[in-house]
């Protein structure tokens, strides 16, 4: 009768040591806990564990944090395929967080690792220690639920109070010793913006002017008009700080009174499409009625015009010239022979322009 094949189980030993003291000695506590886990492998040896050559030791290192170098290669190796057992002396040696802990059980259980605990009753492949480990990832994720809800409500309270909690400091303010202070020589731009802003009442207009003067932001992008918009938004620059919509007084100085604030929200609760059709109406089209098409009769003379595609619903314009549209039938032999096209732009006070076409033959 043929015995059943045994699966070879590889298996990592992982040692940890808080403190660097006693690390120098031949036989140290890595050492010990490496001897007691090899030994204990072997015990296991009719079950197909078996030692992987890779040694994942961390000497001096706390068990409070992840970031810690034998232990990241051990879970590279895992997430590689190359470990199906993870070996302690103790579970703190492994970690002394129960959420890090539990980030790390996670990792096992996607890549069907089992983790035992040579000097404590826990071996995730017993059903009691898989029954202890549940019970220990169930603290873990209240501990990560308390520590979230103490968060929460630290951060409300602080925000409550006006404080500062961190992040990047609004356009014109700068961070010190974890106050928001403001900023002199980017507060000047912010003040010229809001003032610009209730000057020309556009958006789009404002960021063409920010970037002519050359005003960019602390990381040195582009501002543009959806910054503005945030800007613009931004309640503290009227010295409040927000929580969850909530608005209360800040710690840290207003750069824009609220008189300017009022004003430019005023502006901004229209229609987009209404300040858009007045920042269009404010400009002047130049050209409007000047221009039209030739020929020795002045009664022929007709403006030209856009056409209207009623299949694309959209203006065309053929033959984009000057974006003006010349039609064929301007070009017929009894009109005179038309070469080239100048237009000769003259301004007037900056207001009026008149344009003359002239034909060469």
């Amino acid at each position: 009768m043929t015995k059943p094949v045994v699966r070879k189980l590889r298996c990592a030993v992982y040692t940890r040591k808080s403190s660097e003291e006693g690390l120098e000695q031949e036989f140290n506590s890595l050492h010990a806990q490496r001897e007691a886990c090899e030994a204990y492998i072997a015990s296991q040896r009719s079950e197909g564990w078996v030692l992987v050559r890779d040694q994942y030791d961390d000497g001096g290192i706390s068990g409070g944090t992840l970031e810690r170098p034998g232990l990241k290669r051990m879970m590279a190796d895992i997430e590689d395929g190359l470990v199906d057992v993870v070996v302690v002396y103790k579970i703190d040696r492994l970690s002394r967080s129960l959420a890090d802990f539990a980030k790390l059980v996670e990792v096992f259980d996607r890549n069907g690792v089992t983790f035992v605990s040579v000097t404590q009753s826990f071996n995730t492949t017993t059903s009691m220690g898989r029954l202890t480990l549940n019970i220990l990832l169930s603290f873990a994720q209240f501990e990560r639920e308390v520590t979230a809800e103490r968060i929460r409500d630290k951060v409300a309270a602080s925000r409550k109070k006006g404080m500062w909690m961190g992040g990047v400091p609004p356009f014109g303010y700068r961070v010190e010793n974890r106050k928001l202070l403001v900023d002199e020589d980017t507060a000047a731009y912010v003040r010229w913006i809001f003032a610009r802003f209730l000057e020309i009442g556009s958006c789009t207009e404002l960021a063409r002017e920010v970037g002519a003067r050359g005003i960019r932001t602390p990381r040195g992008n582009r501002i543009d008009k959806k910054y503005l918009y945030r800007m613009m938004n931004n309640r503290a620059y009227i010295g409040e700080a927000v929580h969850k919509g909530d608005s209360y007084p800040g710690e840290h100085d207003a750069i824009i009174d609220r008189g300017t604030w009022d004003k430019v929200h005023a502006i901004l609760q229209e229609s987009p499409r209404k300040r858009a059709a007045l920042t269009r109406a404010e400009t002047p089209a130049l050209l409007k009625g000047l221009s039209r098409t030739f020929s020795p009769n002045p009664a022929d003379w007709r403006q030209l015009t856009w056409l209207w595609d009623t299949r694309s619903q959209k203006q065309l314009c053929v033959k984009r010239v000057a974006k003006y549209l010349l039609m064929q039938g301007d070009l017929r032999p009894r009109f005179w022979p038309l070469r080239s096209i100048y237009m000769l732009l003259r301004s007037f006070k900056g207001a009026q322009t008149s344009m003359k076409a002239y034909f060469l033959l």
